[in-house]
């Protein structure tokens, strides 16, 4: 891979030798550089590990390395790439040396070649620092990656790297959110016939989505793969895999798009040979199911697994989810029943859309025994599931069989469960319809003990209850505290 990546990349310099230096000053400054780093790379190779950090501070503790000597160095010890870079920060960290953009951009390029991308990306973030450091105003930091990028160019030749160190450079620019910077820097490595790999490609989609929109990272797709002009692309150019459309159609698909994006995109993948995966059918089938076309949804599972492509639960989950929303219980039964059948292990999610399909159904009783076989298998649900599952109890007047789950749940995982209003004012109505108003006071009490303040709702469930058993005065009573805070039927408390 490092070969053809090397292949593919033109000459950026003239005709500068892999033995040049990369800055020289007179002859006898020369001489003396080329003694220290021909020392300390002896000292390097040849001491113990223990040994020769000691040795060379007692050395060199009063003069240090320049920039200059420290770059020598590092590339003295590519054939020791990690060694290198620990003289690099050892340097660094003992201050022994200053070491400047192009002491950072030869360190770079001695761990691209090594395939040591965390550290290169690592010491590529503390470059641009460096550069961003300098001037301390904005205008510096948005100028950094362009700095960073052309001491990368300057010594690429000099250093015998890789592509791949430009490749690090654009992601390390997406790790610091510096979106603009990473899309203007494949512009201009394009312009030089050198190509991010594709699953960089794919980040800076995904990155580009999520900060401007599904239509940018279609954009930005386009742009990568030429993919906008008939199919023409520049040679060397490479073409996207599964990952590529799978970004485009996640991003569509959480706009509410599906329909914009997904036909052109699975045109794409057919011009590019691509075949679709599961996650791929499952992006396709969630945003047939949120627009209501379970239908479709379904034929898309059946053609999955006439394509040979074996759906995993992601896949049963979306279109259990569909089936739930659709009201389609059964067939969503029997799809959750072929799941496991299949060898496929329900998941959290898979439990939580039956829930809330039963809920919704008005089928509590199906909906509660999900839950229980859920706690079996080790799953702990949502707020919002135990939620609505409370809600649906509590509307069957099987109110002390929520206020129990309630509690299990608050004494589960470490008291760490923490209830919402909504479970709170479900359960609060629920009493104070069976006249148990005393409880639900209690419970109130403890509900503005966790600061949630009584409002009109809360309110008019104790009015109710009061009123349903006939307790006319202290009705009265609360109906005029409610009005003294300024509470009254359609309002909220003051706050």
């Amino acid at each position: 891979m490092a070969t053809r990546l090397r292949r593919s990349f033109p000459p950026i310099l003239s005709s500068p030798s892999a033995s040049r230096r990369l800055s020289s000053g007179g002859a006898g400054k020369g001489a003396e550089d080329d003694a220290v780093v021909a020392d300390v790379i002896s000292v390097l190779r040849e001491q113990r590990c223990r040994s020769r950090w000691g040795f060379l501070r007692s050395l060199y503790g009063a003069t240090g390395f320049t920039s200059e000597q420290a770059t020598q160095i590092t590339l003295g010890l590519r054939s020791n790439p990690r060694l290198a870079f620990r003289f690099f920060r050892w340097s660094e960290a003992s201050s022994l040396c200053h070491h400047d953009l192009s002491s950072y951009a030869a360190m770079v390029h001695v761990l691209a070649r090594a395939r040591l991308r965390s550290a290169a990306v690592s010491l590529i973030h503390s470059a641009i620092l460096l550069v961003s450091g300098r001037g301390g105003g904005r205008r510096e930091g948005e100028d950094a990656p362009r700095e960073v990028l052309a001491a990368l160019v300057k010594s690429y030749r000099v250093c015998d790297s890789t592509p791949l160190a430009f490749d690090l450079l654009v992601r390390a620019c997406l790790q610091a959110r510096r979106v603009d910077q990473a899309v203007e820097i494949v512009g201009k490595l394009r312009k030089r016939a050198i190509f991010p790999t594709v699953s960089t490609c794919n980040e800076l989609i995904r990155t580009v989505s999520a900060a401007r929109g599904a239509a940018a990272g279609l954009a930005i797709y386009e742009e990568l793969f030429g993919a906008g002009d008939g199919g023409g692309r520049p040679r060397g150019s490479i073409s996207p895999n599964v990952q590529t459309f799978n970004a485009l159609l996640l991003a569509f698909n959480r706009e509410g798009r599906s329909g914009d994006g997904g036909e052109r995109i699975r045109r794409d993948m057919e011009r590019y040979t691509c075949r679709p995966n599961c996650f791929t059918y499952s992006i396709l089938m969630a945003g047939l199911c949120e627009g209501g076309r379970v239908e479709a949804a379904k034929a898309l599972f059946r053609e999955m697994a006439a394509e040979g492509i074996k759906p995993d639960a992601t896949a049963y989950n979306t279109v259990i989810g569909g089936l739930c929303g659709a009201g389609e219980m059964g067939r969503a039964e029997e799809l959750f029943r072929a799941m496991t059948l299949e060898g496929i292990d329900p998941t959290s999610t898979s439990y939580e859309k039956l829930i809330a399909g039963h809920c919704t159904a008005g089928d509590v009783g199906g909906a509660a025994d999900l839950y229980e076989e859920m706690l079996r298998k080790g799953f702990r649900p949502e707020g919002s599931t135990v939620g609505r599952l409370i809600d649906a109890l509590c509307e069957k007047g099987r109110v002390a069989e929520g206020l129990r789950l309630l509690r299990r749940e608050m004494e589960s995982v470490g008291g760490l469960f923490a209830p919402s209003r909504e479970m709170f004012l479900s359960l609060i109505k629920g009493l104070c319809q069976e006249g148990k108003v005393e409880e639900g006071l209690k419970l109130q009490a403890e509900m503005a003990g966790r600061g949630f303040q009584a409002d009109s709702e809360i309110y008019r469930a104790f009015l109710d209850g009061y009123l349903r058993r006939g307790d006319a005065l202290l009705a009265g009573k609360l109906r005029d505290e409610m009005l003294s805070r300024g509470l009254a039927p359609g309002r909220e408390p003051d706050t």
